[in-house]
């Protein structure tokens, strides 16, 4: 069984109204790949790529409305907007969907709208992306000014209503902001570790002890250059990232964030869903069963029961 915390297939069905959730070629994440991995729970972002531009609330709306109509279209598709509804999962038969935000540019400076988007079921969000939107800094941003101030508001607001806040992406000194004005346990729902490859989108081991300290999870993620410093790499090299975290302290704040779907380079045998037990396999030769249960579904499935709204969604 796995939980993945970060895919990008709702772009790609904004941006090719061609291709269905069940496409072959055109994803990485389909119906019968998270069949094939046994899957729980898949996350699924809304993310407003630059030929979106001007990012709108619309454009937000229309990746929900693509979630409903090529997604939940499908009966095995769960929509998890509550603890209940994760537990309407059936590993195989009924797989769970949430909606994640990537990057609160299409609120358009407009924090108010988390309770907007809470109300749709989306259930975590990103301030940014790699570069500074109206709320705050990205990693790649070189000035690191943080949260603004209605970056302060979205963080509260994300708190005030109960919405997980997802740090990644966020610069460092957004990182900082965020984690002490925030006051609940957070996620950084795909990155890997800093000092096994020096990548800005990575963690350094004072960030990662911050997700422990709050009872947050990290998504280790499948980008080859976030893996290795040559841009390439194979599952031992995921496997080394786990290992560098779980010496942290890590072992149960870790989950999946493959960022299938965002990447044009894939992890060699690790291309998509289907191909996870080959991951699997390599964490059972290190690790115990337990370790393995906790990194591929168990600690995320616990995190989500514990911090997602209890009780039935309305239809």
């Amino acid at each position: 069984m796995i939980i993945d915390a970060h895919c990008d297939v709702l772009c790609k069905l904004f941006l090719r109204p061609d291709i269905g959730f069940t496409d072959e070629a055109g994803l990485d994440v389909n119906l019968q790949r998270l069949m094939q991995a046994g899957a729980l729970l898949q996350c699924f972002a809304v993310y407003l790529p630059e030929a979106a531009e001007p990012h709108s609330f619309g454009h937000v709306l229309r990746q929900i409305q693509l979630f409903h109509d090529k997604v939940l279209q499908h009966p095995e598709m769960v929509f998890v907007r509550t603890a209940d509804d994760l537990r309407r999962t059936v590993p195989g038969k009924r797989i769970g969907a949430m909606l994640t935000l990537e990057g609160a540019d299409g609120l358009q400076g407009q924090p108010e709208l988390v309770r907007t988007l809470f109300d749709l079921g989306v259930r975590c969000l990103q301030p940014t992306w790699n570069y500074a939107n109206w709320a705050a800094d990205g990693v790649l941003e070189p000035r690191n000014a943080g949260l603004s101030v209605r970056g302060m508001r979205l963080v509260d607001e994300c708190s005030r209503v109960g919405m997980i806040l997802d740090m990644a992406h966020l610069g460092e000194r957004g990182f900082w902001e965020a984690a002490s004005r925030y006051g609940r346990p957070f996620i950084v729902s795909h990155a890997n570790a800093r000092a096994v490859c020096d990548h800005p989108r990575n963690l350094d081991d004072r960030q990662i002890g911050a997700v422990i300290q709050s009872g947050g999870l990290i998504g280790i993620t499948f980008v080859p250059p976030f893996l290795h410093s040559s841009g390439t790499a194979g599952i031992d090299d995921v496997i080394r990232h786990i290992e560098h975290i779980c010496a942290l302290g890590g072992e149960r704040h870790l989950m999946l964030g493959s960022d299938f779907d965002g990447i044009d380079r894939w992890v060699n045998g690790l291309r998509h869903p289907g191909q996870i037990h080959a991951l699997i396999e390599a964490l059972e030769r290190r690790f115990p069963a337990a370790t393995v249960e906790g990194i591929c579904w168990n600690n995320a499935y616990r995190f989500f029961q514990r911090h997602l709204p209890q009780g039935h969604a309305a239809a």
